[in-house]
């Protein structure tokens, strides 16, 4: 294992990347005092692990960090809310029929929407576009989160339909042995 990993310079092996040393040891950083892209970035800022989330787009291998994951899905949380106020604003807009229907036993009242407005169909491709732009880098980043934890990445599956276990998952701590899921010669 320690010549596959950069070493401290007590001899042992690099665990962490990125931000604030970890475990006592500190970490590596390329050329513009970044880590390289394999490598979790702890303490990594907003701004940093946005632009991150998407040069990882795809990749499965390697770590992330908690700053990394959280960052991300609050930035995540801000499209889709923003999102959402245009496709509720465009709703309202938009011209519906309202048609009371009454049994025995209930009543309802269903409200469609018959000419949509502009802002409507906008905010609905646009939310399409997100989601489809955005699933594929939000399950290799959980599954890099996990294995920062040192535990396998299809776990993550189970968050896919048990959200509160997506929660726990981005909460676990780092742990040092995950590195065995880091490529810094770039494999797969």
């Amino acid at each position: 294992m320690s010549d596959q990993y950069p070493q401290n310079p007590t001899g042992q092996p690099n665990a962490q990347f990125g931000g604030a040393p970890q475990y006592g040891q500190q970490p590596p950083t390329g050329p513009n005092g970044e880590p390289p892209l394999w490598a979790p970035w702890y303490g990594i800022s907003f701004g940093k692990a946005v632009s991150r989330f998407f040069k990882k787009y795809a990749t499965f291998s390697g770590r992330a960090s908690r700053s990394e994951f959280w960052w991300w899905y609050l930035a995540n949380v801000i499209v889709g809310i923003v999102l959402g106020i245009l496709y509720t604003i465009g709703f309202a807009t938009s011209e519906r029929s309202t048609v009371s229907m009454s049994s025995a036993t209930s009543a309802s009242v269903q409200s469609t929407v018959t000419e949509p407005s502009a802002l409507f169909i906008i905010a609905g491709i646009l939310s399409l576009l997100w989601f489809l732009a955005i699933i594929v880098p939000s399950l290799a980043l959980g599954w890099r989160r996990l294995h920062d934890a040192n535990l396998s990445g299809a776990l993550w599956i189970i968050a896919i339909f048990v959200n509160i276990v997506g929660l726990v998952f981005g909460l676990l701590p780092s742990n040092p042995e995950g590195a065995r899921f880091d490529r810094p010669d770039g494999s797969r």
